[in-house]
């Protein structure tokens, strides 16, 4: 789809939201509205979303797109504005052009949501004095201004890297993707993929499963969160 004099890029996002589609291509985020409609596509409009972009490193990429996301007006606050991103970019497939003129892949790098703490103490009530329960509040206070200052929202590790002109497994897929590609796979896909992370990491899709299939009867709870799509 192309936006064209009358019909605005949005409308052509809102008009595809009601469609069937299961995946959205947009061939270059360059532009802030574009970054803003890219971020919409991944979280509601399809399954998972493509889209191209010329940032040199990973954190780069982020920052990016969390500024093209305030400028759009999209966010006003920074933390939120990079939330909502990092919640949409699971891999970066980054490709490089050398001097020799040869293009290949140089990295995969999946990114890796922090999932917030509480790590604050209730310890005061039980202190008997008066000095023991400020230095308590003062424990809590100091975590407190630690999360609102220097918050942690992602982690990101290469998965595959070009070295020596081969290329090279460094670090597995979190349990948490290879769920949700798993589930998006057919049988004969399951089995070459399960063989996969079996032959390199030593994981065992039997494994992962079980620990999904504990965390839902821990969490006896209706869940009402959405989880993030899976995007490149």
């Amino acid at each position: 789809m192309r936006e064209t004099e009358t019909i605005a890029g949005q409308e052509c996002l809102d008009v595809q939201k009601k469609t069937d589609g299961s995946v959205n291509i947009i061939g270059e985020v360059a532009t802030d509205p574009v970054a803003s409609w890219m971020i919409q596509s991944a979280q509601v409009a399809s399954k998972f979303t493509l889209f191209t972009h010329h940032a040199k490193t990973f954190p780069n990429l982020i920052t990016a797109l969390r500024n093209s996301m305030l400028r759009a007006g999209t966010f006003n606050d920074e933390k939120v504005a990079e939330e909502q991103v990092v919640q949409v970019l699971n891999f970066d497939i980054h490709l490089v052009k050398d001097f020799r003129g040869r293009r290949y892949i140089e990295r995969i790098t999946e990114c890796i949501p922090v999932e917030e703490k509480n790590e604050y103490t209730y310890n005061y009530r039980k202190e008997p004095t008066l000095e023991g329960k400020f230095d308590k509040f003062f424990d809590n206070a100091t975590v407190f201004f630690s999360k609102t200052t220097n918050k942690e929202l992602y982690k990101y590790r290469n998965i595959l890297e070009f070295s020596n002109d081969s290329y090279v497994l460094v670090n597995p897929i979190s349990d948490t993707n290879i769920r949700e590609m798993r589930e998006n796979m057919d049988d004969n896909d399951q089995i070459a993929f399960d063989q996969f992370l079996q032959r390199n990491w030593g994981i065992s899709p039997q494994r992962i499963g079980a620990t999904a299939t504990e965390g839902a009867r821990i969490n006896s709870q209706p869940s009402h969160n959405i989880a993030p799509a899976a995007d490149l």
